[in-house]
């Protein structure tokens, strides 16, 4: 079984269509606090759909609580762990995956901390991805001079799939939370044998 690891997720249908996935995969849902939003929420729910009260989830109060419960303490801690996140030089497809491995995310307004990347640099992955350039031909529409309230102010921090841009870089090409875990995930089931990837 694997395990997928949200930390300080900020969206609930997010985390609705994470655990839709974890259950159809038999993948575990570790929840790290604070979160975003309540485990009651109806988005979360309704993402997750009739899955949820089937869903495998643990919840933690912080990154110290989930690594005292999990047994990841230990020098070979960093071995089970697969951090997602754009600074890494290592792409996902070149990790080995093995059963019980842990595939943890960051929140989606700012990915996982710097102080957790640097613990564990061996661990850091990425999903590569087109730059704005080559994947967004409106990607100038989201540019207004400083100063200016228009009509995407509100989309610079927030867009349509629930991910958090930032105003400084306008970079907006990016796979929301629930897309980026459903790839690595899927990624780690074939590489260990999932029954039907491959048919």
């Amino acid at each position: 079984m694997f395990n997928l690891v949200l930390l300080e997720p900020e969206i609930p249908a997010n985390s609705g269509n994470i655990g839709r996935t974890c259950v159809v995969t038999g993948t575990r849902l570790h929840l790290i606090r604070p979160l975003g939003f309540s485990l009651d929420d109806r988005a979360l729910h309704r993402a997750g759909l009739g899955y949820w009260p089937n869903l495998d989830v643990r919840v933690y109060d912080g990154w110290d609580d989930f690594l005292a419960q999990n047994n990841l303490t230990g020098d070979d801690a960093g071995e089970r762990l697969h951090l997602l996140t754009k600074k890494a030089r290592r792409r996902y497809t070149e990790a080995a995956y093995r059963d019980g491995d842990f595939l943890v995310l960051g929140k989606e307004s700012a990915g996982l901390p710097e102080e957790l990347l640097a613990a564990y640099p061996a661990s850091c992955e990425r999903i590569p991805m087109l730059t704005d350039r080559a994947s967004l031909a409106n990607r100038d529409a989201w540019k207004e001079p400083a100063g200016e309230d228009t009509e995407h102010t509100a989309l610079r921090q927030q867009d349509i799939c629930g991910n958090f841009i930032d105003p400084n870089d306008y970079r907006i090409s990016a796979l929301n939370l629930s897309n980026a875990a459903a790839v690595v995930l899927y990624e780690a089931l074939r590489q260990t044998g999932f029954t039907g990837i491959d048919a």
